[in-house]
């Protein structure tokens, strides 16, 4: 652990370093052009939805993306409105031809005041399926034009929608990049106070970064897992957030050791020793939280294990090596203007920490009343939850208002609602007779027709009474699957854009009910192995649980009360869970490993004292530094990453500034020696006053 700190093995670890980083460069600079946002693509392949989709590629219906123009004139279509409409159709037929599907012709509405054609884009490679939609949505905006002397022209439909979400994301890889970067260096400005020292740490955890985006291209390229946009982004933020809190632990016990040691190598040798051990644990607390993912069923949830993972491994590698080598390269210059030098000013204990030893007294004289307050005040926040409306519609998942989004509207005040996603039947074309009755005789089911059939399937469009996104629409999507997976022999399946959307909600239902449990599990067993108790670890995950709830419950309020959030997504309960739970745990790990630390030489309740005052301040700024990384996410243009970077963000402040601060000292301080049962026993024979003695002294 000491090695970084040799005298020649800190160039060898820098030399090292910088050839990894020249290495790994090609592969971290295609992370962003390797993504996939396809909505079909987060669904494993067993998903109904996602079948379906296979399914059709074998017919000439086509099988990508399904495309709507829709054309609007507030006095009533005119002939010249549906010549242009006409020859706009005939032309997107020319450039896709054999693909226009079901609505290949031009359709007014019944009020007079719109026309509708919609077209399907070819199936082609998965990988490239956002890139190439994107691009042909472009391409037919550009035909159409926005309309002119009254006339409006809209673009949308799935493909409209996946087109705007892609473009919502040009470029802001760079911005999110040089936001987290300029969050981080200005935070670590105002910890160090030093106009060279926040440099070093920051050099460490951008080399991580690079690695860890390394990692996710390489697993976005040559694996079966789906990496989003949006994943891409949390790994940027959560290497920053998590490789800098390791760096404020490792640098505030290393200023420790420089009062100590006259050789700055061995100022770093006994830093990392001292300080390695927790900072490990952190990181695998982390890294084996997010690996739960992996039995997650959704492609885009799994994928977030292990690209997370790479991560937070490079995160804690480059902290213990690369972090170390610089500053021991460096010297104490580095920590100009207040150098720590031994046998110089020694800080006083209560001088130096003196908020945190008096928020420890107050807890200290009435730490059960201090617990149940705290649970009382979260309890409130929690109560959020139940406003909650985990639904968010595929339309109000953006910002601002894109053209699909202003398609969509168009097309729902003047045609029946069912007409805006159509939904697709697929099963044996010996039976697809008897499946095309069993469909119409669905209640809720508007037409449904024979759109496509070789000798093996056929494909049947479904048009439903009710909007996209309603309750209406789920129940008879429930219903007709029931009713046609009742047909013996036709293997008959449900699909469409509407369906898939289904079953990304319902997945992500299922996934947290299986990751959640698994998580909570895995890391109790972390705890009970470090803190070799019971009680103190089940009081921790209850705490984190606890700060999670309240945190989501007042996010809650405040994306549907103050924001005007329609809905949560559904992706939320889960991604927002595992990354508070583990990182909270984090920041439980430092604070108890030290107060397990104290507790066996000076009792518990001066143990937990001791330890709130030694790590208040740095794992404070651990928080706020996490905190702001993650809420760079929340200038994303899509609701969901806004929602789970507000999240987050906020759950983190409250695990730092009141779970750490008050609960879990005041629990811990309650229950006395009780909290490391069945573990050793801490020291029983120091008189109360000794010990409060011998923590002033220290």
């Amino acid at each position: 652990m000491a090695l970084p700190a040799g005298r020649v093995a800190k160039w060898v670890v820098l030399v090292v370093w910088v050839l990894i980083m020249v290495a790994v460069f090609p592969l971290a600079s295609k992370l962003f052009d390797s993504t996939n946002n396809s909505l079909v693509s987060y669904l494993s392949r067993g998903a109904e939805s996602t079948q379906v989709e296979d399914l059709k590629k074998q017919l000439s219906t086509g099988a990508g993306q399904r495309v709507v123009v829709v054309y609007e004139r507030a006095g009533g279509i005119r002939d010249d409105d549906r010549a242009k409409a006409k020859a706009d159709l005939d032309e997107v037929v020319r450039r896709y031809p054999a693909n226009a599907g079901p609505a290949s012709s031009v359709t007014p509405s019944g009020d007079g005041n719109a026309l509708v054609f919609g077209f399907t884009l070819p199936a082609g490679d998965p990988a490239k399926e956002g890139a190439n939609t994107e691009k042909a949505v472009d391409e037919t905006r550009s035909l159409v034009g926005q309309g002119k002397d009254g006339l409006s022209i809209r673009v949308g439909g799935p493909g409209g929608v996946l087109a705007d979400q892609l473009k919502s994301f040009s470029g802001l890889h760079t911005t999110v990049l040089l936001a987290t970067i300029a969050i981080v260096a200005l935070l670590l400005l105002i910890i160090y106070r030093s106009p060279v020292l926040w440099v070093v740490p920051l050099i460490s955890v951008a080399f991580a970064a690079q690695g860890g985006q390394a990692v996710a291209s390489a697993i976005a390229q040559n694996t079966g897992f789906t990496v989003t946009s949006g994943s891409a982004f949390v790994l940027v933020v959560l290497t920053y957030g998590a490789g800098t809190d390791y760096a404020l632990l490792l640098i505030a016990r290393y200023r420790e050791e420089l009062r100590r040691h006259e050789d700055r190598h061995d100022a770093m040798k006994a830093a990392l020793r001292r300080s390695g051990p927790a900072i490990i644990a952190s990181a695998a607390t982390v890294g084996i939280a997010l690996l739960c993912l992996l039995f997650a069923s959704m492609n885009s949830n799994r994928a977030l294990g292990p690209v997370g993972f790479g991560g937070i491994a490079f995160a804690l590698l480059a902290m213990m090596t690369l972090l170390p080598a610089l500053l021991v390269i460096c010297g104490r210059w580095v920590m100009w203007p207040a150098v720590p030098r031994p046998g110089g000013q020694q800080p006083d204990a209560k001088t130096e920490h003196r908020m945190w030893h008096r928020i420890g007294d107050a807890i200290e004289r009435r730490p059960r009343k201090a617990w149940i307050g705290t649970l009382v005040l979260l309890g409130v926040l929690a109560a959020g939850l139940f406003t909650m409306n985990l639904g968010l519609k595929e339309v109000d998942g953006f910002t601002d208002k894109p053209e699909a989004v202003e398609a969509q509207e168009l097309l729902l005040a003047h045609y029946p609602p069912g007409i805006t996603r159509p939904v697709q039947v697929v099963g044996r074309a010996d039976r697809l007779d008897e499946v095309l009755g069993v469909v119409r005789d669905t209640p809720g089911v508007e037409n449904a027709v024979v759109v496509g059939k070789n000798d093996d399937i056929g494909q049947i469009t479904t048009t439903l009474e009710y909007a996209p996104d309603t309750q209406e629409e789920t129940d008879t999507l429930h219903s007709l699957r029931d009713r046609v997976h009742q047909v013996q022999g036709a293997n008959a399946l449900v699909g469409g854009h509407s369906a898939i959307l289904i079953d990304v909600a319902e997945s992500n239902v299922e996934d947290a009910k299986i990751v959640i449990p698994l998580v909570l599990l895995t890391i109790l067993i972390v705890l009970i192995v470090l803190l070799r108790a019971i009680v103190a670890p089940l009081v921790l995950i209850a705490t984190v649980v606890i700060s999670f709830a309240a945190a989501l419950g007042l996010s809650t309020v405040v994306f549907q009360e103050l924001l005007g959030f329609a809905g949560v997504d559904s992706t939320l309960p889960l991604q927002t869970f595992v990354f508070l739970v583990a990182l909270g745990v984090d920041y439980n790990i430092f604070l108890m490993g030290r107060a397990h630390e104290e507790a066996r030489r000076i009792g518990t309740t001066a143990g937990m004292r001791k330890a709130l005052a030694a790590t208040g301040g740095v794992i404070t700024s651990a928080g706020v530094v996490l905190a702001a990384t993650f809420a760079v996410l929340v200038s994303l243009p899509l609701v969901a990453w806004v929602q789970i970077g507000f999240v987050v963000a906020l759950g983190v402040i409250i695990d730092t500034i009141v779970v750490r601060t008050v609960l879990v000292p005041a629990i811990t301080m309650d229950l006395g020696d009780r909290a490391w049962w069945p573990g050793s026993r801490v020291e029983q024979a120091v008189a109360p006053r000794e010990r409060h003695d011998r923590i002033g002294a220290e």
